[in-house]
Parts: structure tokens; sequence; C-alpha cells
């Protein structure tokens, strides 16, 4: 479908086919390492909406509804959906008047989601060179050095979005890190303060996975570690309740290794040496205890297979929402080697520092 001018829908990366928090988190590394390699730090905000999908204003979404190819009965349709609804509060006994609900895209209805992504179309990076990336209302602004100035500008305007959209920006809330560039060449750096009302940490949370201002995750796997071993208790529990091996080891696989490469092939390729040691460690931990199946390989064996699925997604459908980050195809009359993609090996993918997950498959289908 045609996208109508002043609405982007590719920097949304939930309520989509392919979609999903691990696809968001590769585009924010993705273009945070390509800025990287001619800039030397990076701005990514963290920027948190308060209760987004309860503050949508209706009239604004249908304006928005209205720029889309939409047939006259599907618009009226969602126009009745939205309208009329009723609120009222019952407490001790006594019942409120009831008020219109001008807002809110009622998030658990089938409609939420797809309303929810055309009210947030419009909010873009004013500037060339900064990105926006969403995952729902998780959004990421992304600025680099040779843009700093401009860090103040986006987060105004992200500001007036909000507000013309019946929202508000939490700035207690929202942070921004700082990631600096580690390549050869490093030298001493003054960067800019930060925005007055957002705090500048070290790390942060992204859907889940937390990132630092060393691009490393060992503060991720830290954390992951100590979830896991809190959720090795309650397999304890379960088999002091006389749950049998076999369930626990299934309980185990659905919860505990799940958690543990839940979006693997964004942070995998991020491992030490020694990060995939300590999570080698824990593995071998719990198949001594019984928890873990005995044939389970080992744990970059699991973020490799993880990786190969992954990519053999992307590279089969071209609407796959990372397909974007692919490099253009070439075409040979020779084929001297069998390769599972046809896709160029730009240049930059030969800096090992900046090295991702894209990169990671194309070199290893290509060799």
């Amino acid at each position: 479908m045609h996208t109508p001018p002043g609405l982007c829908f590719t920097d949304q990366y939930a309520f989509r086919p392919t979609g999903s928090t691990t696809a968001a988190v590769i585009a924010l590394l993705y273009t945070v390492r390509s800025m990287l390699t001619e800039n030397l730090y990076v701005h990514v905000f963290a920027l948190d909406f308060s209760k987004a999908f309860d503050a949508i204003r209706h009239s604004t979404l249908m304006d928005k509804m209205s720029n889309l190819p939409l047939q006259d009965n599907i618009y009226n349709w969602i126009v009745n959906f939205l309208e009329s609804h009723q609120h009222c509060t019952k407490f001790a006994g006594s019942v409120s008047d009831t008020v219109n609900v001008a807002a809110s895209v009622i998030q658990g209805s089938g409609l939420g989601p797809a309303c929810y992504i055309v009210a947030a179309s419009d909010l873009q990076a004013s500037r060339i060179g900064n990105v926006i990336i969403k995952f729902a209302d998780d959004t990421y602004l992304i600025v680099p050095a040779a843009n700093s100035a401009t860090c103040q500008d986006e987060l105004d305007r992200v500001r007036q979005w909000a507000a013309d959209n019946n929202l508000q920006l939490n700035l207690k809330k929202s942070k921004e890190l700082l990631i600096m560039s580690r390549g050869r060449r490093r030298k001493t750096v003054i960067v800019p303060p930060p925005c007055p009302g957002v705090d500048r940490v070290t790390s942060v949370t992204a859907l889940g996975i937390q990132l630092n201002d060393r691009l490393t995750v060992t503060d991720h796997i830290s954390g992951l570690l100590s979830s896991c071993a809190r959720q090795m208790y309650a397999l304890r529990v379960l088999r002091a309740h006389g749950l049998s091996t076999t369930s626990l080891q299934d309980v185990y696989h659905a919860t505990v290794m799940s958690k543990m490469l839940y979006g693997s092939p964004a942070w995998s390729g991020l491992c030490s040496a020694t990060d995939i040691a300590r999570l080698d460690a824990f593995v071998r931990r719990s198949k001594k205890l019984g928890y873990c199946r005995p044939e389970t390989p080992a744990v970059a064996e699991l973020f490799e297979k993880a990786d190969d699925d992954l990519f053999e997604r992307i590279n089969t459908n071209s609407h796959h929402v990372l397909y974007q980050f692919l490099p253009p195809k070439t075409a040979h009359s020779y084929n001297t080697r069998p390769r599972h993609h046809n896709f160029s090996l730009i240049e930059q993918s030969t800096d090992l520092n900046h090295r991702d997950f894209l990169i990671r498959m194309l070199y290893k289908y290509a060799y």
C-alpha cells in the first residue's frame, strides 16, 4: 500500500506481520553502529510517553486515517467503533455520572494496535541524519555527533507532537545514552552537556535488553543470569511437589531457556568469550541438576541457530521489516563458489568493531 505523505510506517516494529522486539533492537543497534563509523559518539534517547494507548485523541487519529487509501465504509466503521464510548466509576456503592470518552485506542481490541500505528506514523525526526525507531509506544531517538546541536530541537518537536496528540512526554522517565566510538583512532572528545530534564545514563533497558554506553552485553548477561537463577528456585519448588523430570525439563526450556535466548540475534554478537563461558556454565549446572535436557547444545550453537533462523526469514521475505537493511543484490555471470545469498558485501562490513547481526550473517553465508 502506498504510504501517504507525512506518514511513515517503516520505523514501527510492533503490530506488523514480521515485526518483533528482536527486530527493533537489531534496527537500533544497526543504526547506532552505522553512525559510529563516521561519528565519535551517538546520542540514544529512550523516550517515555505516559499512558500512550489511553490518551490518543480520536479526532486527531481520524484526521490521519483520512489520509490513508481506505474505502468510505471502512473509514466510517472505524469512526463508529471509536465513538459513543462512555466511562463511569463505582466506589463504595455509588456510581458516578457517565462521560463520553474522546480518547484511547482501546488497547485490548483487534483494531487498537493498528490505530496506534497510524497515530504514531507522523512522529519522525525533523533533521536529516537523525533517526526514530518505534516499538508500539517505546520510542528511541538516535542522533549522531554531527547533529548534536539538534538534540534539544528534536526533543522539543517530540514534545509538541505529543501535545498535539493528547500525549505527554515524560522527561523524568526518558533517558539519554551516549555511546562513544571505540575505534582505533579514538581520541579525547568533548561531548555536549545533557539536554535539560533528561538524565544521561550509562545503560538503558531497550525492550528487555540492557544496552550500555560501551556496546557490550556484560551487564545484560549479569541481569539475565540473576533472573534465570530466581526461576531455578521455582523449579526446585515444583520438584519438591513431585513434578516429574521430563515435565521439569519442559518447564525449564519454556521459561529459563526462552529467557536466555530472548532477542539473542540482536545481542549475541556483542558477547565476549567470558560472557559465553558464563552462560555455558549456567547451562551445565542446569544439566547437572536435571532441569535442562542433556542433549541441549552449547550456548554458542543455540545463538547460531537463532541467527540462522532469523536470517532465513529475512532473506526469503522481501516484506520483512529488516529487509531494508540488507545491501543491494548483485548479479554475476559466474559462480565459483555456492552462496546462500546474492547480496553485495559492503566495505563497512569489514570493520569488526562495528559488525552487527546482518553483516555477520552475510559473511557467514558467503564463505
